[in-house]
Protein backbone atom coordinates (compact mmCIF):
# COMPACT_ATOMS: atom_id res chain seq x y z
CA UNK A 1 0.00 0.00 0.00
CA UNK A 2 1.37 3.42 -0.91
CA UNK A 3 1.19 5.81 2.03
CA UNK A 4 2.52 9.34 2.02
CA UNK A 5 2.72 11.96 4.74
CA UNK A 6 2.24 15.68 4.24
CA UNK A 7 3.82 17.32 7.30
CA UNK A 8 3.51 20.89 8.44
CA UNK A 9 2.41 23.27 11.12
CA UNK A 10 -0.82 24.29 9.31
CA UNK A 11 -1.26 27.40 11.47
CA UNK A 12 -3.83 27.76 9.92
CA UNK A 13 -4.58 25.42 7.02
CA UNK A 14 -4.99 27.36 3.75
CA UNK A 15 -6.45 26.60 0.35
CA UNK A 16 -2.86 26.11 -0.82
CA UNK A 17 -2.39 23.30 1.70
CA UNK A 18 -5.72 21.78 0.69
CA UNK A 19 -4.71 21.90 -2.97
CA UNK A 20 -1.59 19.83 -2.21
CA UNK A 21 -3.60 17.42 -0.03
CA UNK A 22 -6.28 16.86 -2.68
CA UNK A 23 -3.76 16.37 -5.46
CA UNK A 24 -1.60 13.99 -3.43
CA UNK A 25 -4.70 11.99 -2.45
CA UNK A 26 -5.04 11.00 -6.12
CA UNK A 27 -1.41 9.85 -6.24
CA UNK A 28 -1.30 7.69 -3.11
CA UNK A 29 -3.64 5.12 -1.60
CA UNK A 30 -3.45 6.95 1.73
CA UNK A 31 -2.27 10.43 2.69
CA UNK A 32 -1.53 11.25 6.30
CA UNK A 33 -1.51 14.95 7.13
CA UNK A 34 0.95 15.28 10.00
CA UNK A 35 0.76 18.30 12.27
CA UNK A 36 4.05 18.85 14.03
CA UNK A 37 3.87 19.80 17.66
CA UNK A 38 7.00 21.95 17.85
CA UNK A 39 7.78 23.57 21.19
CA UNK A 40 10.29 25.92 19.55
CA UNK A 41 7.51 27.61 17.55
CA UNK A 42 4.75 29.73 19.04
CA UNK A 43 1.69 28.91 16.94
CA UNK A 44 -1.49 30.94 16.98
CA UNK A 45 -3.63 27.79 17.28
CA UNK A 46 -3.09 24.81 19.55
CA UNK A 47 -2.28 21.44 18.02
CA UNK A 48 -5.81 20.29 18.84
CA UNK A 49 -7.35 23.33 17.12
CA UNK A 50 -5.21 22.80 14.03
CA UNK A 51 -6.15 19.12 13.94
CA UNK A 52 -9.84 20.01 14.22
CA UNK A 53 -9.54 22.59 11.41
CA UNK A 54 -7.82 20.10 9.13
CA UNK A 55 -10.18 17.22 9.88
CA UNK A 56 -13.16 19.40 8.91
CA UNK A 57 -11.38 20.66 5.79
CA UNK A 58 -10.51 17.16 4.49
CA UNK A 59 -13.63 15.32 5.68
CA UNK A 60 -14.74 14.81 2.05
CA UNK A 61 -11.50 13.06 1.03
CA UNK A 62 -11.82 9.41 2.14
CA UNK A 63 -8.15 8.42 1.91
CA UNK A 64 -6.82 11.33 3.98
CA UNK A 65 -6.30 11.21 7.74
CA UNK A 66 -4.95 13.82 10.14
CA UNK A 67 -2.52 13.09 12.97
CA UNK A 68 -0.31 15.05 15.34
CA UNK A 69 3.23 14.12 16.22
CA UNK A 70 6.30 15.46 17.94
CA UNK A 71 9.94 14.62 17.47
CA UNK A 72 11.54 13.79 14.16
CA UNK A 73 9.30 13.18 11.17
CA UNK A 74 11.47 10.29 10.00
CA UNK A 75 11.04 8.55 13.36
CA UNK A 76 7.26 8.80 13.03
CA UNK A 77 7.50 7.53 9.46
CA UNK A 78 9.62 4.52 10.43
CA UNK A 79 7.23 3.60 13.23
CA UNK A 80 4.24 3.73 10.86
CA UNK A 81 5.83 2.24 7.73
CA UNK A 82 5.57 5.43 5.65
CA UNK A 83 8.28 6.06 3.07
CA UNK A 84 7.14 9.14 1.13
CA UNK A 85 6.96 12.78 2.20
CA UNK A 86 4.83 15.20 0.18
CA UNK A 87 5.86 18.85 0.13
CA UNK A 88 4.38 21.81 -1.70
CA UNK A 89 6.58 24.34 -3.49
CA UNK A 90 5.44 27.90 -4.14
CA UNK A 91 8.68 29.43 -5.40
CA UNK A 92 12.36 28.69 -6.01
CA UNK A 93 13.15 29.87 -2.48
CA UNK A 94 10.95 27.05 -1.14
CA UNK A 95 12.87 24.58 -3.29
CA UNK A 96 16.27 25.54 -1.88
CA UNK A 97 15.06 24.95 1.67
CA UNK A 98 13.00 21.84 0.93
CA UNK A 99 15.74 20.18 -1.13
CA UNK A 100 18.17 20.42 1.78
CA UNK A 101 15.64 18.84 4.14
CA UNK A 102 14.73 16.13 1.62
CA UNK A 103 18.37 15.19 1.10
CA UNK A 104 19.13 15.09 4.82
CA UNK A 105 15.98 13.00 5.51
CA UNK A 106 17.06 10.53 2.84
CA UNK A 107 20.58 10.32 4.29
CA UNK A 108 19.47 9.91 7.92
CA UNK A 109 16.86 7.31 6.93
CA UNK A 110 19.52 5.21 5.15
CA UNK A 111 17.88 5.92 1.78
CA UNK A 112 14.44 4.59 2.80
CA UNK A 113 12.54 7.91 2.62
CA UNK A 114 11.81 9.89 -0.51
CA UNK A 115 10.24 13.32 -0.93
CA UNK A 116 7.75 14.17 -3.66
CA UNK A 117 7.44 17.87 -4.50
CA UNK A 118 4.21 19.29 -5.86
CA UNK A 119 4.24 22.80 -7.22
CA UNK A 120 1.29 24.70 -5.89
CA UNK A 121 -1.45 25.66 -8.27
CA UNK A 122 -0.80 29.14 -9.60
CA UNK A 123 -3.79 30.66 -7.79
CA UNK A 124 -2.15 29.76 -4.45
CA UNK A 125 1.49 30.58 -5.26
CA UNK A 126 1.44 33.72 -3.07
CA UNK A 127 -0.44 32.15 -0.15
CA UNK A 128 1.06 31.29 3.23
CA UNK A 129 -0.28 30.79 6.73
CA UNK A 130 1.71 33.77 7.96
CA UNK A 131 0.07 36.05 5.36
CA UNK A 132 -3.36 34.77 6.40
CA UNK A 133 -2.60 35.37 10.09
CA UNK A 134 -1.39 38.90 9.33
CA UNK A 135 -4.52 39.85 7.40
CA UNK A 136 -6.80 38.21 9.95
CA UNK A 137 -5.10 40.04 12.82
CA UNK A 138 -6.29 43.32 11.25
CA UNK A 139 -9.83 42.10 10.71
CA UNK A 140 -9.49 41.52 6.95
CA UNK A 141 -11.84 38.97 5.42
CA UNK A 142 -9.70 35.87 4.67
CA UNK A 143 -12.39 33.64 3.16
CA UNK A 144 -10.56 33.74 -0.19
CA UNK A 145 -7.57 32.10 1.51
CA UNK A 146 -9.04 29.56 3.96
CA UNK A 147 -12.22 27.51 4.46
CA UNK A 148 -15.09 29.37 6.14
CA UNK A 149 -14.73 27.49 9.44
CA UNK A 150 -11.04 28.44 9.57
CA UNK A 151 -11.84 32.08 8.80
CA UNK A 152 -14.31 32.05 11.70
CA UNK A 153 -11.73 30.55 14.05
CA UNK A 154 -9.26 33.27 13.02
CA UNK A 155 -11.90 35.93 13.61
CA UNK A 156 -12.61 34.51 17.07
CA UNK A 157 -8.91 34.26 17.89
CA UNK A 158 -8.33 37.90 17.06
CA UNK A 159 -11.70 39.05 18.46
CA UNK A 160 -12.60 40.75 15.17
Amino acid sequence: MSIAIYPGSFDPVTFGHLDVIKRSSTMFEEVVVGILSNNAKHPLFTVEERKDMLEKAVSDIPNVSVITFDGLLIDYMKAHDISVIVRGLRAITDFDYELQIAQSNRKVSCDTIDTVFLTTSIEYAYLSSSIVREYASYGTDVTDFVPKHVAQMLKNKFNN
